[in-house]
């Protein structure tokens, strides 16, 4: 009977085929977001697929915890996987956010800091990616994941050092003459550069996973 009923619970590389969808949709929200400040007219169209993506990316966090819940056995901490699964899904609901305020304020064309911004975050995204498959060989795997781990950190200065530029630009040109302009704008800054935190914020968990299991 024990037999029957483990047979019926998650497998433990449920939880990999899980942070591998989930990393996908990451991929596509970012690919999205790229396209969106690109500006013109398919921001509408682009932040709408960012919105369905977060929809399904919660799906998946979802079945995530709903299998740490009913698993006998996990491939790492059961801790872990949680947090592992949110810092993820705080990445694409922080997208979803910076959808909801070029949205607000109807803004169709962005400044080209915040252009290159979005190729940043791809670049995280796509790092991400990479990663999460790895996880379920960390002993062969734990070179490549820890250099992804120091390229998601340079990614993350290099956002670091876009937002600071781009605000100063921003001043520039709107600070004094349209200060809601400035506002907007400082705003989707600083999203955007809360969008690659959130993959910064992957990349220690991973690293975190990497400390107590290899």
């Amino acid at each position: 009977m024990l037999g029957w009923f483990r047979y019926l619970l998650p497998r433990e590389d449920k939880f990999f085929d899980l942070f591998t969808e989930h990393s996908r949709i990451l991929v596509s929200g970012a690919e999205a977001l790229e396209k969106l400040l690109q500006g013109g007219e398919g921001v509408e169209q682009h932040c709408r697929e960012i919105i369905a993506l977060e929809d399904q990316a919660d799906e998946v966090t979802r079945q995530v915890l709903q299998a740490v819940r009913l698993s006998f056995i996990t491939p790492f901490d059961r801790g872990d996987i949680k947090d592992l699964i949110q810092s993820m899904d705080d990445a694409i609901d922080m997208m979803h956010k910076t959808v909801k305020t070029v949205s607000l304020f109807e803004q169709t064309s962005f400044e080209p800091p915040m252009r290159e911004m979005g190729t940043v975050i791809v670049q995280a995204a796509k790092l991400t990616a990479e990663a999460i498959p790895l996880l379920q060989k960390l002993g062969p795997n734990v070179a490549r994941l820890s250099a992804i781990a120091e390229e998601v950190m340079r990614v993350e200065e290099r956002s670091d050092q876009l937002h600071d530029h781009g605000l100063k630009e921003l001043f520039k040109k709107h600070g004094t003459s349209n200060p809601m302009a400035y506002i907007i704008g400082s705003e989707i800054y600083s999203e955007l550069e809360k969008v690659v935190d959130r993959f910064e914020d992957v990349a220690n968990e991973i690293s975190g996973i990497l400390i107590e299991n290899v």
